[in-house]
């Protein structure tokens, strides 16, 4: 492991830009799941994991070896954790935390709301971070302690004051008995929020919650890949963000749930986060 007394934050931030741009590059390089008809027109390359819809495809293990591949030449000697090549944390210094594509059936489907996402931490918590829309080519990013931006430009949470008028980002298990008890609790809220959305990757969701274009977001059952860096980018935006433990363990007890994801502009995160809880988000 590398010396956590080289883990300055805004180098690792570049490094993290340098490699998901990479990656990005490289995932619009390779051959696509589907066959230009639509994903029912037959798909190559294509298998799943803990359900049935729980789809990984063998782009999410190519750019996760790119990745490995660049940090191993950038950072020689820090853990990395990915998604689909796991890993672990080593008990000191600086590991990496990888989602190859966030996203991946939007990215099956041939829709262009997925990204590659990349973290740096140090003791279990984000000191830097990126994460490239390959479709878009929008770079976000943040280091703690220096913001966060977006292809340049710094973010700044919305000034959302009213939840009424709030629009809510959300998403899904892949697990159906968890679906009911989410759509159960997003039921309850849906009346109470001028509307919400659901774009089917959680990275880009905290980012849009970075930028403002959406005032909150709140999901259960994501993994640290799915956060890790996004959530940093979020924070540093200026939103009010709760994560899980990196390993599933709950934080402090809010209501919320032990793995809920939860960002919300700073005007409306303490009333949204109550109605949360009054609508059964500690039992999704």
């Amino acid at each position: 492991m590398s010396d956590a007394s080289t883990a300055d934050p805004p180098e690792l931030r570049r490094i993290a830009e340098r490699v998901v741009t990479d990656a990005a590059a490289h995932l619009r390089r390779l051959p696509r799941p589907w066959d230009g008809d639509g994903a029912g027109g037959g798909m190559t390359g294509v298998t799943t994991k803990s359900t049935p819809t729980d789809v990984v495809t063998a782009s999410d293990h190519a750019v996760e070896t790119l990745v490995r591949e660049r940090l191993a030449q950038l950072r020689p000697g820090d853990a990395v954790i990915g998604e689909e090549h796991g890993g672990a944390a080593g008990g000191s210094g600086t590991s990496w935390v990888v989602d190859p594509i966030d996203g991946t059936v939007n990215f099956l489907y041939g829709m262009p709301w997925y990204a590659v996402s990349l973290a740096a931490v140090v003791d279990g918590v984000s000191v830097a971070g990126a994460v490239m829309e390959p479709a878009s080519g929008r770079l976000w990013s943040a280091a703690a302690g220096h913001g966060a931006t977006c292809d340049g430009r710094r973010l700044r949470a919305s000034g959302a004051s009213q939840v009424a008028l709030s629009l809510l980002g959300t998403g899904f298990a892949y697990s159906s008995q968890r679906r009911v008890r989410q759509a159960r609790m997003v039921a309850g809220l849906l009346p109470r929020v001028r509307d919400v959305r659901r774009a089917g990757s959680a990275a880009l969701d905290l980012c849009a919650v970075a930028a403002g274009w959406t005032d909150a977001y709140l999901e259960h059952g994501c993994s640290w890949w799915d956060w890790a860096a996004a959530a940093l980018i979020a924070a540093e935006a200026g939103a009010v963000v709760r994560v899980p433990g990196p390993t599933g363990s709950a934080p402090p007890d809010d209501g919320l749930g032990a793995d809920a994801v939860f960002a919300a502009a700073p005007g409306i995160a303490d009333e949204l986060a109550a109605l949360a809880r009054e609508h059964g988000a500690a039992d999704v």
